[in-house]
């Protein structure tokens, strides 16, 4: 059971929480893990948007099992009140998160309420996602800057593995190595870089990145593609992975972008595991 953190120093796009829907469904699909995505951000649809249709009936019974909506809009609310009068066993933080594939992914959606009551509720995200850790095998942390310093070490400091997301450009490669130096965690071993939006044609590929910043292990990185940008705002996300493991052209783009997210997903869960070894 380890928690995987996904950051970003949230100045600019990196495709932080599409690699968490991308990696959490290929994780889903080729391993036999029960994993749970959790979405810190306000009022954040793109996860939604990757997964669910925008529809206002209660429950969807389709091919990949039942959508579970008990408050679609303050699953996250539902949760603290059953743990403030304490009712919050782990198995069931399930019922306040929404099926993507049934006994595999799950999703805690972002909060849509109102801002003051997410100020409130925010400082919670730590302790649930210690409590979800006792149930999920993977917990998988879109971590939103708006939580504030305090609590993202906190988040942090727990997690098993961090996945630090920058952009492929020398600006945001440099705020890095400045943002690593303010906070050593980012430079400990449970870190792995990844470049979101990434073009393997930049001379700022991975190899390069790697060596710029003196990393032993080669950084991972999602590449663009233009399937997965349409699917993730089309909930056709899913569909998409089932659709590229079909295809059989090894130089074909897509059979390239799924191989660039199976190294993400080896790679994480290889060092999970061998930082569990040495432990």
């Amino acid at each position: 059971m380890s928690i995987v953190t996904f950051w970003s120093n949230g100045k600019e796009q990196t495709g932080k929480t599409l690699a968490v829907a991308a990696i959490g469904t290929h994780m889903a699909i080729e391993h036999n893990y029960k994993i749970l995505i959790i979405s810190t951000g306000y009022q954040d649809k793109t996860l939604d948007n990757c997964f669910w249709k925008q529809v206002t009936r209660k429950k969807n019974r389709g091919l990949f099992g039942p959508n579970t909506n008990i408050g679609l809009e303050d699953g996250i609310s539902g949760i603290i009140k059953a743990m403030n009068s304490n009712k919050l066993a782990p198995e069931d933080i399930k019922n306040y998160t929404k099926v993507v594939l049934k006994e595999r992914l799950e999703v805690l959606q972002s909060f849509k309420g109102n801002a003051m009551e997410y100020e409130e509720l925010k400082k919670a995200y730590s302790e649930i996602i210690t409590i979800a850790n006792s149930y999920y095998d993977l917990i998988l942390v879109d971590l939103d800057r708006e939580l504030g310093n305090d609590i993202e070490e906190m988040i942090l400091n727990k997690s098993n593995v961090i996945v630090a997301n920058i952009g492929q450009r020398l600006s945001s490669i440099n705020e890095f190595v400045k943002i690593r130096e303010e906070k050593p965690i980012l430079k400990s071993q449970k870190t792995i870089i990844s470049i979101g939006r990434y073009d393997k044609f930049s001379k700022y590929n991975t190899k390069n990145i790697s060596r710029y910043l003196n990393e032993k292990n080669q950084v991972i990185a999602i590449p663009y593609n233009t399937l997965f940008f349409e699917a993730s705002e089309e909930a056709e996300v899913v569909d998409l992975f089932f659709r590229m493991k079909k295809i059989t052209d090894s130089e074909d783009r897509n059979v390239i972008f799924l191989s660039e997210v199976k190294r993400a997903d080896d790679n994480i869960i290889y060092r999970i595991q061998d930082l569990a070894m040495k432990m």
